[in-house]
């Protein structure tokens, strides 16, 4: 049986030994704030277009459906990138990853700047969506370069919790620049900063002493090796596949409120563009609130003995199945207050499986593979961005009343927010996938299996 307490085994780390410094220096928070702060613009990036959703409709005289195109159009490219990243990401630098991933961010903000037109916005989004597909995983991956396992749970909680942040931040701010200076200024406001961080990341970012594919002079120009059990073994085992099950049901959630949800405050609730700003940003800080203070005291739990499965498997999934009920009952609420609770529910609190997916992967994924897991995870977890935002907009356009096709839209996400949930509370198990892919990788990993070993977290 893996040790369930690295402060009580700490022989059973993880990392391997001899690339492990005696403990996390500032270095490596200042990683985490620059991590952070790049997701902070990725999803201030995505959340634009919501935000300037009504103006842009009525300027370019766009329908419902073409907006959902619109929006969809950002996740065309957006699993695949984040896919073939992951497989390449033992091979390049996070630093040069995270370095171009921003800087096409900029260069993506330019089309619509340009012109403003249906084409232009597809093109810019479908840019965008392509340079951020990787960033989530790939981020990941370049801050637990910095943190060894068993101290991941607060830094996983602050990389997706500069989500959150980057919403509530950028929601009033992008929200002002829309209500008094048009549309376009916000998109060439973060055209400016992603351009910023640009220009501050080469000085600050490095690769971490905990990557597990670190090689020397002698191994230039051969491909790295890879030990551990085979690709196929490590995505079909049920903690991998529990934690894809309960991204696939959070980004549901987070593709739906990003591209609807300040339509629906404005359209449905009858409020104004700076008061549906002010609710996206409430839902973002209760995301964060949950992000900062639920992966923290998963992190206590585990020191005190608690397996990973009650400590981080079943919260995931709970938090997606919690979300989805509380989505189901939205379109049947009738006072303000018991809306905007269930508002808050249904879009904050499904983003507490989003740092817990990653931490129970990577309990039972070796190092050397886990840049390409994550990937795949990635992949796999954010495919609904992909055609949520469009099927929701054909169902409002395709509906008796707008009313009705959003009611239509909640209840189908609550369904597969709430399967999703379930399944995943069900089949993530690190104890028990861990010494099972553990000897799967024996025969091909030799003598370095044991170097490797992962700790079920």
């Amino acid at each position: 049986m893996v040790p369930r307490s690295t402060a009580a085994a700490p022989a059973e780390s993880s990392v391997r030994p001899e690339h492990a410094p005696p403990r996390t220096g500032r270095k490596a928070w200042l990683i985490l704030v620059m991590i952070v702060v790049f997701m902070m613009i990725s999803y201030a990036d995505k959340a634009v277009l919501g935000l300037a959703a009504v103006p842009l409709m009525e300027e370019l005289d766009i329908g419902k459906s073409t907006y959902g195109l619109i929006s969809s159009s950002f996740y065309l490219l957006f699993s695949l990138s984040g896919l073939v990243v992951g497989f390449f990401s033992a091979r390049v630098s996070s630093r040069a990853l995270l370095l171009v991933m921003a800087a096409l961010w900029a260069v993506a903000q330019l089309p619509v700047l340009v012109v403003a037109a249906v084409p232009s916005l597809i093109a810019g989004r479908v840019l965008l969506g392509m340079a951020e597909g990787p960033a989530a995983s790939m981020s990941m991956h370049a801050l637990y370069k910095w943190f060894p396992a068993g101290r991941r749970g607060l830094p996983s909680a602050l990389q997706i919790g500069g989500a959150a942040l980057g919403t509530a931040v950028s929601a009033p701010l992008l929200t002002w620049l829309i209500v008094d200076h048009g549309w376009r200024s916000a998109f060439l406001a973060l055209m400016f900063v992603s351009a910023a961080w640009c220009l501050v990341w080469p000085f600050v970012g490095h690769d971490g002493p905990f990557g597990g594919e670190r090689r020397t002079s002698k191994d230039a120009g051969r491909p790295a090796p890879v030990a551990g059990p085979p690709l196929r073994a490590l995505l079909t085992n049920g903690t991998v596949t529990g934690g894809i099950l309960s991204a696939f049901g959070s980004h549901w959630a987070l593709a739906l409120s990003s591209a609807w949800l300040p339509v629906y405050l404005q359209t449905q609730m009858d409020m104004t563009a700076t008061g549906a700003s002010s609710v996206v940003s409430g839902v973002s800080a209760v995301s964060l609130i949950l992000l900062l203070s639920v992966p923290a005291y998963v992190d206590r739990l585990k020191r005190r003995g608690v397996s990973s499965r009650h400590a981080d498997g079943i919260p995931q999934g709970a938090a997606v199945l919690v979300a989805g009920l509380a989505m189901a009952l939205l379109p049947f609420a009738g006072a303000r207050p018991v809306q905007l609770l269930l508002i808050a529910v249904a879009f904050g609190c499904h983003a507490v499986a989003l740092p817990l997916h990653y931490v129970t992967t990577a309990a039972v994924v070796p190092d050397g593979r886990r840049g390409a897991v994550f990937g795949i995870v990635a992949a796999s977890g954010t495919l609904p961005g992909l055609f949520v935002p469009y099927l929701t907009g054909h169902l409002v356009d395709n509906a008796a009343t707008e009313a009705a096709g959003y009611t239509e839209a909640f209840l189908l996400s609550a369904g597969v927010m709430a399967v999703c949930g379930l399944l995943a509370i069900a089949t993530v198990r690190p104890e028990r996938d861990a010494p099972r892919l553990e000897a799967a990788g024996s025969p091909a990993a030799g003598p370095q299996t044991g170097a490797s070993k992962p700790v079920a977290q």
